[in-house]
């Protein structure tokens, strides 16, 4: 027996009951096509071309921006409220990804030859419509093996299903304050992180200096020059011979800190040995240093082990925070790849590391800094949180409110 097609999302707002009707996208939307212009038609300023490039995360962003003269123009102009959408590109991710435009970026604007405008009476729950799961489908399977193009004629025949006008507009509005809410709290968080960089720059001494330009009160001593040798140590290695004894971390990239996983089951004790390492040690990657592999190893990780490839260090006479916070600056870690020595991959041996310089406040200094860094993650942390809540909220709905 065939499946019975559903007729309602599981889903709704209180007061509709009417079956959903399944439609070609082409009758219920209005395309148009973008234009296709030479380099020599482009000018300082003139009719704004939307392109590819200028899309990102359902949004416009004001990047590259490529503008045509006037008079060449022979293709519909945007209006507020079109979608743009992506219909060809070299690369096959990128096709049919889009965005609403809550205002015109400039006047006047067009589409570019690989991109197409849609217009409706709610491009609201259009927008949310192109943001499910069955568009992606749609997408990949108008896209063939190897052609990385949509046609227009392929998107207004694909099908989906649409609910009379007033319960469109509802999901429409409701999918737009979503979105408006997650690209607040997007800005948000770039606008966060973008204030711990810069005061980084500031809470710790520039090159060659023995003073940052920002101090707590009470605080006016130079700080020392040392090395970290002056405050690490190579630990005695604890190698492990049971295999069932076994439990790997792994060090991410980035600053993203460890993972914890016992995955012994694809392991075998062979060539490459594998060390016991304890809370508070300092964790780095030798191939990765300078790319963000540091951390501290954290309560739950002790006793877990790495390879001798992510060694890791003893902290004494230094406030362990302090220390990490210094050395998983960008700017200090990114230049230490020159450091890295031998063939093929590079690595940055503990002899090596113990020889980079960092400049040391007083023990009570250090914990002032540490202390607010912490706090200021945190609040970070927090933010970034609410935001990944907010996104699988949206998940859910439309996996929820379309079928």
């Amino acid at each position: 027996m065939a499946k019975e097609e559903k007729k309602a999302p599981k889903l709704r707002f209180n007061g509709y009951t009417n079956d959903w009707e399944q439609q070609e996208l082409g009758a219920v939307v209005e395309f148009y096509s973008g234009l296709t212009y030479k380099p020599e038609n482009v000018v300082q300023n003139g009719t704004l071309v939307i392109r590819s490039s200028n899309i990102h995360n359902n949004q416009y962003i004001n990047a590259d921006n490529v503008y045509v003269k006037n008079n060449i123009v022979n293709s519909e102009y945007v209006q507020e409220q079109d979608i743009v959408v992506v219909v060809r590109n070299g690369s096959r991710n990128l096709i049919g990804k889009h965005a609403l435009l809550k205002s015109i970026p400039h006047d006047p604007s067009v589409i570019g030859a690989f991109m197409t405008g849609i217009r409706s009476l709610n491009n609201q729950f259009i927008e949310a419509v192109l943001n499910t799961e069955k568009f992606k489908r749609e997408i990949n399977k108008n896209l063939g093996a190897t052609i990385n193009q949509i046609t227009t004629s392929q998107f207004k025949k694909m099908k989906f299903n649409f609910p009379k006008r007033e319960e469109d507009k509802q999901i429409g509005i409701l999918f737009n304050y979503l979105d408006d809410t997650i690209q607040l709290h997007e800005r948000k968080c770039e606008e966060l992180i973008l204030i711990k960089k810069a005061l980084l720059q500031k809470l710790f001494p520039k090159k060659d200096k023995v003073r940052p330009e920002v101090r707590y009160k009470n605080f006016s001593d130079a700080w020392k020059q040392r090395k970290l040798g002056d405050y690490l140590s190579i630990p005695a290695k604890e190698p492990i011979t049971d295999i069932n004894k076994l439990k790997l971390m792994t060090l991410k990239l980035n600053l993203e800190g460890i993972t914890l996983a016992a995955n012994r089951e694809t392991l075998k004790l062979g060539s490459t040995k594998y060390y016991k390492r304890h809370e508070g040690q300092l964790l780095y990657g030798k191939q990765n240093f300078f790319h963000g592999s540091i951390a501290l190893i954290p309560k739950e990780a002790e006793g877990y082990a790495t390879s001798g490839d992510v060694p890791a260090l003893n902290i004494s006479n230094i406030n362990s925070k302090y220390l990490v916070d210094y050395i998983s600056r960008p700017i200090y870690f990114e230049t230490k790849e020159a450091l890295a020595t031998g063939t093929g991959s590079k690595r940055i041996h503990e002899k090596t590391l113990l020889n980079f310089k960092i400049a040391v406040p007083s023990l009570e200094e250090q914990s002032e800094i540490s202390d607010f860094i912490a706090k200021y993650t945190a609040l970070i942390a927090l933010h970034q949180s609410k935001l990944e809540k907010l996104k699988k909220m949206k998940k859910f709905l439309l996996q929820n409110m379309f079928i």
